[in-house]
């Protein structure tokens, strides 16, 4: 692959709370460990506040990484998505002039993510919703690419460089308006003996294709639910407090499965792939397999409940099995 990369959460606001703290040295620390220890390539900056994606992004092209400049649509309608687009290429732009390598992501998985496509005021009404009638599917690519076609004219009025979008299979998007096709691509139990075939297709069309998700969280069972194995919280208000049964913890599960998408991607000619994700700093690391939320967690770094690291002294978390797996496979 010519871009080995993976996501980094910058920081989603949800009631007017972040999901996790933005301390400039610690940011720059996680960056530099990406580069040097994860050997990354790339990293896909993800966020809903600008100002961070904008940071870290100066930050990450200082250390030589290609930056995918991602804000995130969370729970806004098209206006609003327009809005956070026209502004984020312009600073996307700035710093492409400034000599950065940018590539921006105009949004991600819209239709579960934001109103307006799918009926239902949150992502888990939106998804039920969707499961429940065939007649949603079938006309969620239209409305899609409609909005789709807006925003891009918008990006692309500001900023210079290449443009994609973050999808999911079932929005069946046009990418014609795109210079790369990008897809959030978590292998299930159900689709896994057409996974690779699937990958190939993409590739076969002819443009530079990047998965910009894939990954599993670490315990038993995980890599059969796929994108869906993060679902085992249970929640005080927003507030995760606890597993919802009982289960295993197992990072060779999260990091084999990391190895063997790479594979896949590899050798099927993939351009660039993000693996999901680096920390999720909401989901600590607790001995107790019922208050262990890193289970849920799809970072290659457990997040401590106090102090710092052991292999890295200057950080709160440490690194999972499958930071190891994907630092070999990188390197």
């Amino acid at each position: 692959m010519r871009a080995k990369g993976i996501g980094y959460d910058t920081g989603l606001e949800t009631g007017g709370r972040f999901n996790r703290p933005f301390d400039p040295d610690l940011v720059r620390r996680e960056l530099a460990i990406i580069r040097d220890d994860l050997h990354c390539t790339a990293v896909r900056l993800i966020g809903t506040d600008l100002d961070r994606i904008e940071f870290a992004a100066r930050e990450a092209a200082a250390l030589g990484l290609e930056v995918w400049f991602s804000p995130f649509p969370w729970e806004r309608d098209e206006d609003e998505l327009l809005a956070l687009f026209a502004d984020g290429a312009a600073r996307a732009e700035r710093l492409r002039e400034a000599g950065a390598e940018i590539v921006f992501v105009t949004g991600a998985e819209l239709s579960l993510f934001c109103r307006g496509f799918l009926p239902g005021g949150s992502l888990p009404e939106r998804l039920e919703n969707l499961l429940a009638s065939r007649e949603l599917v079938a006309g969620l690519p239209e409305r899609v690419n409609a909005f789709l076609a807006r925003a891009v004219e918008v990006v692309r009025a500001r900023f210079g460089g290449r443009v994609t979008y973050a999808a999911v299979p079932l929005e069946r998007v046009d990418w014609a308006p795109f210079d790369i096709v990008s897809v959030d691509a978590h292998r299930s139990k159900e689709v896994e003996h057409i996974y690779r075939e699937g990958v190939r297709n993409l590739v076969a069309a002819g443009k530079p294709v990047a998965i910009t998700e894939f990954g599993v969280t670490p315990y038993r069972g995980a890599a059969d639910l796929g994108a869906r194995c993060g679902e085992i919280l249970e929640y005080d208000g927003d507030v995760p407090v606890r597993l919802k049964g009982e289960y295993t913890r197992d990072e060779e599960e999260q990091a084999r499965y990391l190895r063997e998408l790479v594979e896949i991607f590899t050798d099927e000619g993939v351009d660039a792939a993000f693996a999901c994700t680096f920390v999720c700093y909401g989901l600590v690391h607790r001995a107790d397999p019922r208050t262990d939320l890193d289970m849920a967690s799809w970072g290659v770094v457990k997040v401590l409940e106090e102090g710092t690291g052991k292999v890295y002294p200057d950080v709160p978390w440490e690194p999972k099995a499958a930071f190891g797996a994907l630092a070999e496979c990188y390197g």
